[in-house]
């Protein structure tokens, strides 16, 4: 590996906040990294700039909540159409996607909470490190490097400037701990993402039950699996080709495949809940007689 690609490497890791600015080699240093950078790559990183990008985790959230509540509130109400009433089936619906939407969403508050304290002390234990055990952080540095093969030479001069460098602790995170830094609206954007997507997942097979008569659960339920079929598998290849693409055969093939998958998870779920409804009934009819 060359030094321009060392520096193109060097350059990318996201820094911590509250640094020392008044050191003078680390910001040459930088200066002159940056420069490569930008001298070896102009267009590339025209392009990147002005590409649109969404965050990874934000996604990730909304398939969390998009996935569940396809699925649970469906096998909810499509067991509850075996009790053959319209407002049953609306009402534990309505009842059951709100629950469920406030669960999912301070679920995924605290477990954001949780990466943020996480990272909090993760970092305050490197700069701990940092300063009273110098000698291994140079080790630690070293190996971080290793696997990429550089000159010796090279190696040397990065662990120096580095060991002396005030941004030492988010090299440390991004490159040895790979914990990137959580932003502080993290926890609020995950609960709304989780919620939003839970509830509106939930509420497309509760669509048809208000536009039946109240004791037209079963003619319901039909619609009900005809849109959720087709929502289940317009989720799952989205959520497929937005991961290995959209254009090309396999790719469409890979979506296609995700997407009945999706449909087959909802139907199994679906018709189990059914099944225990009806043997519910069965239960209850026989003690009664």
């Amino acid at each position: 590996m060359s030094v321009t690609s060392a520096s193109s490497f060097m350059s990318d890791y996201t820094r911590v906040a509250d640094r020392d600015s008044s050191v003078d080699d680390e910001k040459s240093l930088h200066a002159r990294l940056n420069t490569d950078v930008e001298s070896g790559d102009s267009k590339t990183g025209e392009k990147k700039s002005s590409r649109f990008s969404i965050d990874g985790r934000t996604v990730s959230d909304a398939i969390i909540g998009l996935s569940d509540g396809m699925t649970v509130p469906f096998a909810l109400t499509a067991g509850l159409s075996a009790l053959g009433d319209t407002k049953v089936v609306v009402f534990g619906g309505m009842a059951e996607l709100i629950a469920g939407a406030i669960s999912m969403g301070l679920g995924g508050y605290l477990g954001a909470k949780s990466e943020e304290e996480s990272y909090k002390a993760t970092l305050k234990e490197t700069k701990e490190q940092t300063l009273t055990d110098p000698a291994s952080v140079k080790g630690t540095i070293a190996e971080i490097f290793e696997p990429y093969e550089l000159p010796s030479e090279l190696v040397s001069q990065l662990t120096h400037h580095l060991s002396a460098s005030p941004e030492l602790p988010s090299f440390l995170m991004n490159f040895h701990h790979t914990l990137p830094e959580p932003s502080g609206s993290r926890a609020v954007i995950c609960a709304i993402t989780i919620a939003l997507g839970y509830f509106i997942g939930g509420f497309v097979p509760l669509l048809p039950y208000f536009f039946v008569g109240p004791t037209d659960a079963y003619l319901a339920l039909k619609w009900s699996i005809a849109t959720m079929a087709v929502a289940l598998f317009i989720f799952g290849y989205g959520k497929t080709c937005f991961v290995s693409g959209w254009k090309g055969r396999r790719n469409i093939r890979k979506g296609v495949v995700g997407g009945l998958q999706m449909v087959l998870v909802g139907g199994v779920a679906a018709g189990s809940a059914m099944g225990l409804v009806k043997g519910f009934q069965l239960l209850a009819g026989n003690d009664h007689a």
